[in-house]
């Protein structure tokens, strides 16, 4: 598949890292954009520069570089993920403001129709946040916030990151065994 992936200036710039990373596994073209607080959160967080994702990347866009190709429907992208997503990236999105090369990308894929997953990142939520994301859930966006689940018993924070990116992965319309899927409870606890 050919994807498009954001990374914004949200907390929680690991689901960003890890979505790379298990992205460049799986084999899949990326191409990738990072808002500048995207960087600094990545820089915060995980320790992670430029150093550590172009070699994630089929291509890797300044974020104001908007004659980039993710910049334009005849680039043929199949997905476009941003992970996580601000509230101030998830508002241009709704509003159809491109104001940079990560907006753009979003708003050329509703254009297209293309499949546009945004893992949101922010508690609590306000009542413009909820119908931010309204909105474009009405029109097919994949609204998946990063709330990772316990189902799956998690020993470590690589456990809760990676059930969050494997939903994320699944939103995307992608195959994944990064996590332990739910298959019911077991009878000893019912």
């Amino acid at each position: 598949m050919r994807i498009i992936v954001g990374i914004t200036g949200a907390s929680g710039a690991v689901y960003g890292l890890r979505l790379l990373q298990e992205l460049a596994a799986y084999g899949h073209e990326v191409h990738a954009t990072v808002s500048k607080y995207g960087w600094k959160v990545l820089e915060h967080e995980c320790g992670a520069g430029e150093d550590l994702v172009r070699p994630l990347v089929h291509a890797l866009y300044p974020v104001d570089d908007i004659t980039a190709p993710v910049a334009s429907g005849s680039f043929r992208a199949d997905v476009m993920a941003v992970a996580p997503c601000s509230m101030r990236s998830l508002a241009a999105i709704s509003s159809g403001l491109a104001g940079n090369l990560l907006c753009r990308a979003a708003d050329v894929m509703l254009k297209e129709r293309k499949n546009l997953v945004l893992a949101v990142r922010e508690t609590p939520l306000n009542a413009v946040h909820l119908e931010n994301m309204l909105k474009l859930a009405r029109l097919g966006v994949g609204i998946v916030p990063a709330c990772p689940g316990f189902y799956h018993n998690p020993q470590t924070l690589d456990d809760l990151v990676a059930m969050m990116v494997g939903r994320i992965m699944d939103s995307m319309g992608i195959e994944n065994d990064i996590f332990t899927r739910w298959n019911g409870m077991p009878e000893k606890d019912q």
